[in-house]
């Protein structure tokens, strides 16, 4: 077993559990304010770990500015005392007066969202005005990954002016995810990302000469974020989110990711042998991510040659030559390879030092909706 994830008495966890490791996580958090070389250069997401105390530990790191994708991860972090929020997700129907109410309610925070089409930019207009509040919009540009977002073009000029002349909405800046760019080679990613980033400044200079102001460029997330942060651009804001915990799925394809480890394991154990070369465990796709496709959603530690077969929603069925060495009730160890969906499946993440369990934090923001 490797020391850094070593636990004294896993007899007391029960299974399956997930385990946050807080030294990596200050490692993690450590080599992502070393990449991006400023505190007030990084805007890290929620999304991945979505806890108060991971928040708090930014904070104290001297981050200033958060990313999210629901009210609910933005009603956390205003209320762990984050003072600048964006909002990371097209807001339409009753989304847009929440967002007003939690305007209302955080007034020492700034909050900002996105949006790409002219409709929702006059229903969350009208939800702000209505309101007497104000919000920042960020037009969320498309680069390539055809989620959400506006192509750069006359289109996307003429919905920022939208956003600029709206009641109850400032032109907030740029925001571009490029959530497509998974090349594996630092060389080929980074050409990807060179060649998406000539459209987008090209669309902030015709915005500037029409005096509207393009105060941020929020670009990029875990994959992208070394290449990002190596540029000098105006108000460049870098917005990794994975790499705070980190997982098999980034560090198994990024050679460029290095610095980070995973800090959140899930721990398991053997339910059944049903067969002498088989393993059954009880970590289900209702413990662990079950985005990825079946048989690549986790690696198991210190167990060889391992074959998946089964995942079902409370057991995990794989073949190992090794498998009597494992009997019934034996404790084992995975990384997940998608951390952000598997942690968002918990209540709660036991927090481990030294090797034992120190504290329980809760997944606060794994709700949609906490007060507001």
């Amino acid at each position: 077993m490797n020391a850094t994830y070593f636990l004294a008495d896993p007899n007391s966890v029960p299974s399956p559990a997930l385990l946050f490791y807080k030294d990596v996580i200050r490692r993690n958090l450590a080599s992502a304010l070393a990449i991006a070389g400023d505190p007030n250069r990084l805007r890290p997401h929620v999304k991945t770990h979505k806890t108060r105390e991971i928040v708090r530990m930014q904070l104290e790191a001297g981050v200033t500015k958060h990313k999210c994708a629901t009210i609910a991860e933005a009603e956390m972090l205003a209320s762990c005392g984050a003072r600048d929020v964006l909002l990371a997700y097209p807001l339409v129907g009753p989304n847009c007066a929440r967002l007003a109410r939690l305007v209302k309610s955080f007034p020492s925070c700034q909050f900002s969202t996105t949006a790409d089409h002219a409709t929702s930019v006059a229903e969350l207009s009208q939800a702000m005005h209505s309101a007497e509040q104000t919000v920042d919009v960020l037009l969320d540009v498309d680069v390539g990954q055809n989620r959400t977002g506006i192509a750069p073009g006359p289109e996307a000029i003429a919905l920022y002016e939208q956003i600029a002349r709206s009641p109850g909405l400032k032109a907030g800046g740029l925001h571009v995810y490029d959530g497509h760019l998974h090349q594996e080679d630092p060389t080929e990613r980074h050409a990807a990302v060179h060649r998406q980033l000539d459209a987008v400044l090209a669309l902030r200079s015709q915005l500037e000469r029409k005096h509207l102001p393009v105060p941020r460029l929020v670009m990029g997330g875990t994959p992208t974020f070394p290449i990002y942060a190596r540029m000098q651009l105006p108000g460049l804001e870098l917005s990794p989110g994975t790499c705070f915990l980190h997982d098999h799925g980034y560090g198994s394809k990024f050679a460029d990711l290095a610095d980070f480890a995973p800090a959140a394991l899930l721990l398991t154990r053997v339910i059944s042998r049903p067969t002498p070369n088989r393993l059954t465990l009880d970590l289900g796709y209702k413990a662990v991510a079950g985005d990825p496709p079946a048989g690549k959603r986790l690696v198991l530690l210190d167990v060889p040659d391992v074959t998946p077969v089964l995942h079902n929603e409370e057991h995990y069925v794989v073949e190992t030559p090794a498998a009597a060495k494992f009997p019934t009730g034996s404790v084992l160890y995975a990384v997940p390879t998608h951390i952000c969906p598997t942690v968002a499946l918990h209540k709660q993440a036991l927090v481990v030092e030294q090797g034992r369990v120190t504290e329980k934090w809760d997944i606060v923001a794994r709700d949609r909706a906490l007060t507001i």
